[in-house]
């Protein structure tokens, strides 16, 4: 494993382990979007993970770059189950899955996507993505991945980007009981391509984060959510990418909703800052943490 804390190592002059917190999915709906902004306000977030053929991409981008950059990576959220520019694109998870590592992707379908995402970032906000990752982790698979790799390499920013490691945290068992469904999703979400994913980024010399943090089963209330949340700083190794799903209250509609309150919740209360303390954990940028800026 490259990157910072390969092996848990310190790496602030406090002695707290660097870590950074995405909020995926801006742009979906207007719950999360207000979500994004606040908690970046707030500095609970360190990285914002965008949508850009999402509903409401196009009425949040305007107040995402007023946000302070200095204090924020954001990036492109590759989409192609969701909302992708093409119609043609978008494939339920299971059907992407199944073409991805049997029949095969349409390579050339793939590479205009993953342009035109990239593209539509940059039309918006001026500037490249600080980091490129995927909605339901789909930049990992087979396919797409590589045409990702290539359309990066094509680009040649001068502003150096990382992507999205989903290497678990090998470790005991972390938070409250789960059922082996909950057990297994990190390590399900890791076997999806993560390892390729590491080798391709390290040839072409692309930071990334040294573990995944943040996967649940979306069934947490509040208390289970800031159980959950308290086990994965502890375990935290320093360079580790804790992900959430946060939303503020929002009529749209929404099959994660109660989990996304209930992370916004958790992550907006006065208390996060004690929660941080107490585990030893500093929040960073990750380009800062993986010296891209």
């Amino acid at each position: 494993m490259t990157g910072p804390g390969a092996h848990g190592g310190i790496g602030t002059p406090n002695g707290r382990l660097r870590i950074a917190l995405c909020i995926d999915d801006f742009g979906l709906h207007a719950g999360i979007n207000g979500a994004a902004l606040e908690l970046a306000r707030l500095g609970r977030v360190t990285a914002i993970a965008c949508m850009v053929g999402a509903p409401q991409w196009r009425a949040g981008c305007t107040a995402l770059a007023r946000l302070d950059a200095s204090a924020l990576d954001i990036g492109l959220h590759l989409d192609f189950t969701e909302a992708p520019l093409a119609t043609a694109s978008r494939q339920p998870l299971p059907a992407l899955l199944l073409r991805a590592y049997t029949t095969g992707l349409n390579r050339k379908r793939v590479r205009e996507e993953i342009e035109a995402q990239l593209g539509a970032f940059e039309a918006a906000l001026g500037r490249a993505p600080d980091f490129v990752d995927g909605h339901q982790h789909v930049h990992q698979l087979p396919v797409i991945r590589n045409e990702l790799l290539d359309a990066l390499a094509r680009r040649n920013s001068a502003s150096p980007l990382w992507l999205r490691r989903t290497t678990r945290f090998q470790g005991r068992s972390l938070g409250p009981p789960q059922t082996l469904g909950q057990r297994l999703k990190p390590h399900l979400i890791e076997a999806l391509g993560a390892a390729a994913l590491n080798r391709l980024a390290q040839r072409q010399g692309l930071g990334q984060n040294a573990h995944l943090l943040g996967v649940h089963d979306f069934s947490a209330d509040t208390a289970r959510y800031r159980t959950l949340l308290c086990a994965w700083l502890a375990h935290a190794h320093d360079g580790d990418l804790l992900m959430c799903h946060a939303s503020q209250p929002t009529g749209a509609s929404d099959a994660l909703m109660p989990a996304r309150l209930a992370e916004y919740q958790v992550l907006s209360d006065a208390g996060f800052p004690e929660i941080l303390s107490a585990a030893g954990v500093s929040m960073q940028v990750m380009s800062t943490i993986l010296g891209l800026r």
